[in-house]
């Protein structure tokens, strides 16, 4: 039932008395009933000092009431919708999905992994070299001209080896390309959950604003009946006001949630309403199940783990780099002194004798210590995330399920008990008016907690990942190993 047409009546009642006070003050005033210097009548030359004293001189001389603050210009164009139809938290994944430039990005690591793994493993290219011996001596054409045909012949599967490393890092980077999905996904639908609470926190706050514009006429019906004074009138005009600024802030905070939302969806457009549910069935995730759920199924996790795996595959490739390649050499050409076409051959092999890559083997095996603590690292910071987000999550579980059960149920029927003791004149209109205040304050309340709630679930499912627009988690900077012309 609506309050303005329970206040019409509330209004009737007050235009009655006001009429016959006015009628009242019509009269002419006795002299036995006019009041000297020293007391409260019309004589008085001091203000009054009370409330009452102020009642007491209703019908005798009245002052106008303090007028109602404008309503700011900004608050009266209302909120600019386009007309495109409202979105859905599927329609706006979709949209994610296909337009956010660091899932490209992500996309983009693997090929470049994929390129190292194709050029680690191609054989070397041969060497065709033209040799003409001691040519022009005495105007002749010298004693031997031809072709060398030249190939190095790569030994102890190294070029396998080097291969199946940067596959495994292509494995890491897939996982890190996962990793940035989940970052996308998680921070649209963590924006997705606060553009719509807030979204419904203008359309609540519009009510809160409709209830103090309603204590401003109780207050200045009340004052012409002189049972308010003019402090209670002031300050129902601070409270509208308030309430004004209150409903601008959460409307201006709708408009830049909704274009952290687009933007996180790569796209760039006017503000449109949302069409979801904030409410839904409350389910307590288990700690321990999540924990282990993290530390066995995160692409944080997984992508470190290839990276191990890809180090101790380094390792070995590392340790037969001191077994030498061959490097055959065929020639054939032309012998000038013997007057015939002859042959050569070569073989030639590298003696380890100083360098046997011992600095860069212990470079390798320290890689691969290091990445075992980073593992450990990594599950321990999770948990340390997890816990914190843990907190949040439980704590608005909580509050949800009280808001839910007894809070806004309990807040409702206070204000419908007070609106129905209303309508059998045992209640004043104000008590009626704070109630209904209560009711919508509890409601504003219940939404942030859902907000609240759904954001920290969206991050416990998705292995705690957030932030769409950071670039994504790039490879581990190249060391000596990596950056050598031919990657090994």
């Amino acid at each position: 039932m609506s309050t303005v047409c329970h206040f019409g009546r509330f209004a009737a009642s007050v235009a009655l008395i006001v009429s016959a006070s006015v009628a009242s003050a019509q009269q002419p005033i006795q002299d036995s009933q006019r009041i000297g210097p020293q007391g409260t009548g019309v004589n008085d030359p001091y203000p009054p000092t009370s409330p009452d004293d102020l009642r007491e001189r209703v019908g005798e001389k009245f002052t106008e009431p303090p007028p109602v603050p404008p309503v700011p210009e900004s608050l009266a164009e209302g909120m600019i919708y386009s007309d495109e139809p409202a979105l859905t938290l599927q329609m706006l994944e979709s949209m994610a999905c296909s337009r956010n430039p660091t899932l490209t990005q992500a996309q983009t690591q693997i090929q470049s992994e994929m390129g190292k793994a194709i050029q680690a493993g191609l054989i070397p290219n041969p060497n065709l070299i033209y040799v003409g011996e001691q040519w022009g001596v005495g105007g002749t054409a010298g004693e031997w001209q031809g072709a060398q045909f030249q190939q190095r012949i790569v030994t102890a599967r190294k070029l396998q080896l080097s291969r199946a490393k940067f596959l495994q890092l292509t494995r890491a980077a897939e996982w890190r390309a996962l990793e940035q999905q989940y970052q996308v996904l998680n921070d649209l639908r963590i924006q997705f959950w606060m553009t719509l609470g807030q979204q419904q926190l203008v359309q609540l706050h519009n009510e809160i604003l409709k209830n103090a514009e309603d204590g401003v006429v109780t207050a200045r019906e009340l004052y012409n009946l002189g049972q308010a004074t003019r402090a209670e009138v002031h300050q129902a005009n601070v409270l509208v006001q308030r309430a004004r600024l209150d409903l601008l802030m959460f409307r201006n905070q709708l408009q830049a949630n909704w274009y952290e939302l687009t933007a996180i969806a790569g796209t760039r457009q006017a503000p449109t309403p949302l069409e979801g549910a904030l409410e839904a069935p409350v389910s307590l995730i288990d700690f321990n199940i999540a924990l282990d759920r993290l530390v066995s199924e995160s692409p944080q996790i997984l992508a470190a783990r290839a990276k191990l795996q890809a180090d101790e595959i380094k390792v070995k490739r590392e340790t037969v780099e001191k077994i030498p390649d061959i490097v055959v050499t065929y020639g054939y050409g032309r012998n000038f002194e013997a007057k015939e076409n002859t042959h050569n051959t070569a073989l030639q092999v590298e003696i380890p004798l100083y360098d046997w890559n011992q600095g860069t083997i212990r470079q390798a095996e320290a890689d691969v210590v290091r990445q075992r603590s980073e593992i450990e690292r990594v599950e321990l910071s999770l948990q340390r995330q997890l816990a914190k987000i843990y907190r949040d999550y439980l704590t608005a579980v909580q509050n949800v399920r009280s808001y839910q059960e007894v809070i806004v149920p309990e807040s409702r029927r206070a204000y419908e008990v007070l609106l129905d003791a209303y309508e059998e004149d045992r209640v004043d209109w104000p008590q009626v008016l704070a109630a209904q205040l209560t009711y919508y304050q509890m409601r504003v309340q219940y939404v942030q907690q859902l907000v609240a709630w759904r954001s920290n679930e969206t991050l416990i499912a998705g292995y705690l990942l957030n932030g769409g627009l950071m670039p994504p988690t790039g490879p581990e900077p190249p060391g000596h190993i990596s950056a050598v012309p031919k990657p090994r």
